[in-house]
């Protein structure tokens, strides 16, 4: 099996019938079905949504993206073997997992083949919500130049790198660019105050102001119920970043529900307990990726400072990775995945192929 053409790099020209743009982002694509092969799936396989609700075909890819820049290895393999199934086994793992202990429901509605979602349209909340446990990362590259205040929350002083906090802290960001908030900056992704959002709730897409402490509840709870099952894993969930939206059901109702992947290696930092316990932090998810990039470059500040973007995405399309470095991400990622499931994630020879035809023969959505 050629490593190239087992990755899905691609995954924005499948033909699936769409009368709308694709919508492609780092790593998953978007096909909007048409209103009519919306209702016909929808009146097929019984979903709980209204009749006329929007469907679409979410197809993720092996793309592997940091530092805002999608990064490729030797030989011609422009992602990482494995990496789409692993994420989406991972996701509809705690997504089963939230559902089976009565937490919101997710966009998803169906699970055709390991590299595809079948969704409803959501509304999204646009926050990123991030959860963290240990302060690492940005936090403490902030922290240690002296910052004791994260989006309005006060951290005590004497504080180390790595060490578990009290209590988990949510510390939210902007999801796209928000205009016309006050005390909210014009950008994507900067930190924002729980009180902000509260003032200006409908401007980030909440129904209702009492659905601010409604997605905080989710938040603590998808996250604690993640570290505990991985706790018995002997694993360390450290921080991660959930998304939310709403959906209507089959009866009209509003519900918030989680959105996107949820506890993945891409959306989370996972430790290993026995290494952390020793004195050493392994990292089971991207950062351990990200680490290597700014390890890998003479220069780790074009990747740490936003102000050389262009530098940045020309050291991502110019610098082809060793193969040995995108088979280890694989290995981390195949291997946290496998002990997340306890299932073993199966590799495909074609997997764009395979994706076409499920969709062909299964839902009758092939040009």
């Amino acid at each position: 099996m050629s490593l190239a053409n087992s990755v899905l790099a691609v995954n924005n020209d499948l033909p699936i019938i769409t009368d709308q743009k694709v919508h492609s982002g780092k790593v998953r694509s978007v096909y909007w079905l048409t209103a009519k092969d919306s209702k016909r799936l929808i009146e097929q396989n019984g979903y709980n949504v209204q009749s006329d609700a929007p469907l679409a075909i979410m197809v993720i890819s092996d793309r592997i993206s940091a530092f805002d820049c999608i990064w490729h290895g030797e030989g011609g393999i422009k992602g990482v073997p494995g990496k789409g199934a692993a994420l989406n086994a991972v996701s509809n793992h705690w997504f089963k997992m939230f559902k089976d202990n009565d937490l919101a429901d997710s966009h998803i509605l169906d699970i055709p083949h390991p590299f595809v979602w079948i969704v409803q349209k959501a509304k999204p909340v646009m926050i990123e919500a991030i959860a963290r446990q240990y302060i690492t990362g940005s936090m403490w590259r902030s922290y240690e130049k002296g910052e004791r205040e994260f989006c309005g929350i006060q951290l005590p002083e004497g504080l180390t790198k790595d060490q578990k906090l009290d209590d988990i802290l949510i510390t939210p960001s902007t999801k796209g660019i928000l205009k016309g908030i006050p005390n909210v900056p014009e950008a994507d992704d900067v930190n924002i105050r729980r009180q902000d959002i509260i003032e200006n709730y409908q401007a980030f897409n909440f129904l209702d102001k009492n659905d601010v402490d409604k997605y905080e509840v989710l938040l603590k709870q998808g996250f604690n119920l993640i570290s505990g099952a991985l706790a018995k894993l002997d694993q360390i969930f450290v921080d991660t970043k959930f998304e939310f939206g709403y959906v209507k059901d089959a009866a009209g109702n509003d519900k918030l529900i989680y959105m996107d992947e949820v506890g993945t290696p891409d959306s989370s930092r996972i430790w290993d307990g026995p290494n952390f316990r020793n004195g050493k932090v392994v990292e089971n998810s991207k950062e351990g990726f990200r680490q290597m990039l700014l390890n890998h470059f003479p220069d780790p500040d074009i990747l740490l400072n936003k102000n050389r973007m262009p530098e940045r995405e020309a050291l991502a399309r110019d610098n082809a990775l060793p193969e040995s470095v995108i088979m280890d991400i694989s290995s981390t990622y195949l291997n946290i995945a496998e002990k997340i499931t306890g299932s073993k994630i199966v590799l495909s020879d074609n997997p764009k192929q395979e994706v076409i035809d499920v969709l062909a023969e299964r839902y009758q959505l092939i040009k």
